[in-house]
């Protein structure tokens, strides 16, 4: 099944809000046994969208659109869709009564404008909004599917998950040939070393697709398998990402979209550990990422954000001998502070990051990017040192996924130095 995505409004052409949309839906129906072949977006011209539709359905499957199904004036979706089927506008008690639920459980009174939401294109089966009230239309003719939902993105999340992703495995459920993919997360090596480790890549992955994704944070490996049925492709996918893994594991630290805050989390977790972080140049990110997990209070003990020299001192107890002679940005302070942190937290590893993240700070010794990385535990305090760009934000970002990829090596026991 071959599909387009459309999305709708004049803020995603003007780069006013980044389509989001597009990509979750893409990644969702893929795993649905759908190839989405083309990705358009069109401003909130009737004309614009008519002739989207047209061409999208003249050449694909399945249509998903999202965006501009609100009830306010700028919301011309609903309009375009009865115009293009030519069909006109039905009230659908299911979904009034879901809009005036909704109301009713918020407090407040349900307007005439948001009733109007339950007036639906006659040709489509409703798809029902459980985050909002607009709903989403569910549309085939000739052959050929179009779905619309809002572009809201939890609402339309929720739609694609409980309504749309069911409904095109069952469509697809008999295709001659079955495809499946899996993203192996890396941290720490780039793209071309990973590329080399890995070798010949048709030995490697014998007629599967690999495609290298570099970001910020590592990079990924997206890898597709086609076979004849659900369970042979993923016997070859199983088979490939071993020997990925005998080649490079020690960079692998998660699968799709596991975030390593996360997998560090669990790891602690599952060995009954403890930890603590220290954080100058970072200003709190690394302590931000670990909670944002639920029941990340059972492994994190306490972050201490220690920006200033007297902070440093006065919190962790690092030497102010050791300040004036390294200064703040070196490994012998980044070691203090490790050891300052398990200290007085009494958890079983002290993280700590002091650096120099732009764009001024900088010194020909020191130059902007500079950051310092330490670790302690019950045996060893460790600081490794690593050079980034001169983005502040990114850098933040850059230095955040470092700390968190030593600490998963050192819970492991994989050699920071390999």
């Amino acid at each position: 099944m071959k599909a387009q995505i459309i999305s709708i409004g004049d803020e995603l052409l003007i780069g006013q809000t980044i389509n989001t949309n597009a990509s979750f839906i893409g990644e969702q129906v893929t795993n649905s046994q759908v190839h989405v072949a083309k990705v358009s977006v069109v401003g909130d011209e009737e004309e614009e969208i008519l002739a989207e539709f047209a061409l999208a359905l003249a050449s694909h499957d399945l249509v998903l659109v999202t965006g501009g199904l609100g009830p306010t004036h700028d919301d011309i979706t609903k309009a375009a869709v009865c115009k293009f089927y030519n069909c006109g506008l039905v009230n659908n008690a299911e979904v009034l009564a879901d809009v005036q639920a909704r109301f009713q459980r918020l407090g407040r009174p349900v307007t005439k404008v948001n009733e109007e939401q339950a007036l639906v294109p006659e040709v489509a089966t409703v798809i029902r909004n459980i985050k909002g009230t607009a709903p989403g239309y569910w549309i085939e003719k000739d052959g050929k599917v179009m779905v619309v939902m809002p572009g809201v993105p939890f609402e339309m999340k929720a739609m694609v998950i409980n309504f749309i992703v069911p409904r095109l495995l069952e469509m697809t459920k008999n295709a001659a040939t079955f495809t499946r993919k899996t993203t192996l997360l890396t941290t720490g090596i780039p793209e071309s070393t990973l590329f080399e480790k890995l070798g010949d890549m048709d030995t490697l992955l014998q007629g599967a697709k690999m495609a290298f994704l570099p970001s910020p944070m590592g990079v990924k490996l997206r890898i597709t398998v086609t076979d004849k049925d659900h369970e042979s492709a993923g016997a070859r996918l199983t088979e490939i990402e071993q020997k990925i893994r005998s080649i490079a594991g020690r960079y692998i630290y998660g699968k799709n979209e596991e975030d390593l805050a996360e997998v560090v989390g669990r790891l602690l977790h599952e060995r009954g550990l403890c930890m603590a972080a220290a954080e100058s140049c970072t200003g709190g990110h690394i302590a931000n990422r670990l909670t944002n997990f639920s029941g990340s209070s059972e492994y994190f003990e306490r972050g201490v954000v220690c920006y200033s020299n007297a902070s440093k001192v006065e919190l962790l107890n690092v030497d102010e001998d050791t300040l004036s002679e390294f200064g703040a940005v070196s490994a012998e302070v980044a070691k203090q502070m490790a050891d300052g942190i398990r200290a007085i937290s009494g958890s079983d590893y002290g993280l700590s990051i002091t650096g120099i993240l732009g764009p001024t700070g900088g010194s020909a010794e020191k130059p902007i990017g500079t950051v310092f990385i330490g670790l302690s535990d019950a045996s060893v305090t460790r600081a490794i040192k690593i050079q980034l760009g001169d983005d502040r934000m990114l850098n933040k970002e850059r230095a955040s996924q470092a700390a968190l990829a030593m600490l998963r090596r050192a819970i492991l026991g994989i050699p920071l130095d390999a």
